[in-house]
């Protein structure tokens, strides 16, 4: 009789087990759906953001002045007496490796000027 006991209480506990296993593995791939669709929601906020940035108060140029490239960087306001290179960031966004290397560039002063005549024959 207790082996009975005993083999019923083996049972209970893996079909226990088995459940909340499962109820586990949902769970886990609810979370990564919710994550994925946060990064998501993130990255198109950032996106629509920083194509409103130059229009804004705080933008400190002319909006008329700015010209948005997109990629790599967001833009570049064409001033008087400067050019500047504009990257908008929102929330915890950083820099790309990319973002960092121009960044580096342009502090070097590795910038170029170059200006090219098309012929006709084109």
């Amino acid at each position: 009789m207790i082996e009975l006991i005993l083999f019923l209480l083996l049972l209970v506990s893996l079909a226990l087990l088995y459940f909340f296993f499962s109820k586990y593995n949902e769970l886990k791939e609810e979370l990564a759906e919710l994550s994925f669709s946060k990064k998501s929601q993130s990255v198109k906020y950032g996106k629509l953001t920083e194509q409103w940035i130059p229009f804004s108060k705080e933008f400190p140029f002319d909006s008329a002045s700015f010209r948005f490239l997109g990629n790599p960087i967001d833009g570049i306001a064409f001033n008087e007496n400067s050019i500047v290179f504009c990257e908008f960031k929102s929330n915890t966004s950083v820099l790309s490796e990319k973002q960092k290397k121009i960044r580096k560039l342009v502090q070097e002063k590795k910038i170029e000027w170059l200006e090219m005549h098309l012929k006709d024959s084109l």
